[in-house]
């Protein structure tokens, strides 16, 4: 078994220096990262803006949802009607 010199524990302590200050640099939060984040209430209030969008689609998509349903019906009676197969 080898034994490592005073030199070798060196590097292994640089090495691990580096990999640490890598890890702190990029998992870290710093008080400037903060400051970028909105803060409680701007974040309701955004929130609740998308959500009033996202209702209003949903609202839309059933409304055009029925209307397609009423024009598929007309469509067939008009087929029925003229004998026009729809296949």
């Amino acid at each position: 078994m080898a034994i490592l010199g005073n030199d070798d524990l060196q590097a292994i302590k640089g090495l691990i220096e580096v990999t640490i200050d890598e890890a702190i640099e990029e998992k870290l939060v710093t008080k400037n990262d903060i400051g970028l984040l909105p803060t409680k209430d701007e974040f309701f209030t955004k929130m609740d803006e998308v959500m009033g969008e996202l209702k209003t689609i949903r609202e839309e998509q059933a409304l055009q949802s029925q209307h397609l349903s009423d024009h598929d019906d007309r469509i067939e009676k008009i087929e029925d009607h003229l004998g026009i197969s729809s296949n």
